[in-house]
């Protein structure tokens, strides 16, 4: 993807366990990862099987939607999940689900 200057961006959908495996130092391009997490006892946390399926979703969204812009992400709204920008930064958005 191109951001609106026009660098690039990857979009980290991969498990936290995987990325590990990526040295980001050879990476010439900004990296968003993404986190998805549920509400669980009154504090949202990132549950493994729920955020898997998320990561998939989000691609299927992506590819449906022929998104080119990083930004179009923040408007993914699949099975309950929405874009939370106090709980994100610049390279890590957060979308959550209650």
């Amino acid at each position: 993807m191109l951001n609106e200057d026009e660098s690039e961006v990857i979009i980290n959908l991969a498990s936290n366990e995987y990325f590990k495996g990526i040295d980001k130092n050879s990476i010439n391009a900004k990296i968003i990862n993404i986190a998805f997490k549920e509400l669980k006892n009154d504090v949202y946390k990132i549950i493994g099987i729920y955020a898997k399926r998320a990561r998939g979703l989000m691609v299927n969204y992506m590819i449906k939607n022929r998104l080119t812009e990083p930004e179009s992400l923040k408007d993914f709204n699949v099975e309950g999940y929405q874009f939370r920008q106090a709980m994100s930064d610049d390279l890590t958005w957060v979308f959550t689900r209650d």
